[in-house]
C-alpha cells in the first residue's frame, strides 16, 4: 500500500508569507496549516516530486543542560538523499494512521509527534515540550517540497537510546560544538543550530 502524508498547497505558504530559511513566528504558521480544510493527504511518491504542494514534518530537536543530541544519517534512513550527514532533529511524516477526533487538526499533528519519537527514540526520563519556529529551505529537492515545524523536548534526563536501526551513534552535543561544525549538518539542522546559536 502506498504511503500517505499530510500536505499543503504551496499557495497557503506563500499567501502565509514565504520564507528561506528560520521562522520564529509558528503559531501564526501552525494555525493556519491546521486549520479545517487547509491541508489534506497525499501519495507520499507523488507528494516527494510534487513543488506545488509541501509536506508537513515535525522536527523535533532534543536539549539536556545546554546540549542538543546529534546523530550521523546512516544507510538505513528514509531519505536517501541526506545519507552522510549529521542532524541534531528526528523528523517524520504525518501519516493517516495519526488522525483523530478532530479531523486534520492539532490533535492529529501532536499524535504524529509522539508517535515517531516513540517509534525512533527511548527517553529515559521525563520532558517538556515547545515549538520553536519554522523551517524552509528551497535550495535542495528535499527542502523544497517539505515544510518543517521545529519542535524542542527539554529533557531532565541524559538518558537517551535508540528504538530503530536508521538512528545509531546517539550523543549530546554542546551547541556550541554542533555550531562549530555546522557545514556537517544536514541543511535543516544546520539552520536550527545558527538560529539557536544567534548565528544569522
Amino acid at each position: 500500500m502506498t504511503e500517505q502524508v499530510l500536505v499543503i498547497p504551496r499557495a497557503l505558504f506563500d499567501e502565509l508569507g514565504s520564507f528561506q530559511g528560520f521562522q520564529p513566528d509558528a503559531e501564526r504558521y501552525l494555525s493556519a496549516i491546521l486549520a479545517p480544510g487547509a491541508n489534506f493527504f497525499m501519495d507520499r511518491p507523488a507528494a516527494e516530486v510534487d513543488p506545488t504542494h509541501q509536506q508537513i514534518i515535525p522536527y523535533s530537536l532534543f536539549h539536556h543542560q545546554g546540549r542538543y543530541l546529534c546523530y550521523p544519517r546512516g544507510g538505513a534512513s528514509g531519505e536517501k538523499r541526506l545519507h552522510a550527514k549529521r542532524s541534531v532533529g528526528i523528523g517524520g511524516h504525518i501519516n493517516p494512521v495519526d488522525e483523530a477526533h478532530d479531523g486534520l487538526g492539532r490533535t492529529l499533528y501532536f499524535n504524529s509527534i509522539e508517535r515517531e519519537i516513540n517509534e525512533e527514540l527511548v527517553l529515559g526520563g521525563s520532558h517538556t515540550q515547545r515549538v520553536i519556529g519554522l523551517i524552509n529551505d528551497d535550495s535542495n529537492e528535499v527542502g523544497s517540497v517539505h515544510l518543517g515545524v521545529v519542535h524542542v523536548f527539554d529533557l531532565d534526563s541524559d538518558e537517551v537510546r535508540s528504538n530503530e536501526d536508521a538512528i545509531q551513534d546517539l550523543a549530546l552535543v554542546p551547541l556550541a560544538d554542533l555550531a562549530a561544525a555546522r557545514d556537517q549538518l544536514e541543511s535543516w539542522s544546520r539552520i536550527c543550530v545558527e538560529h539557536l546559536a544567534g548565528l544569522v
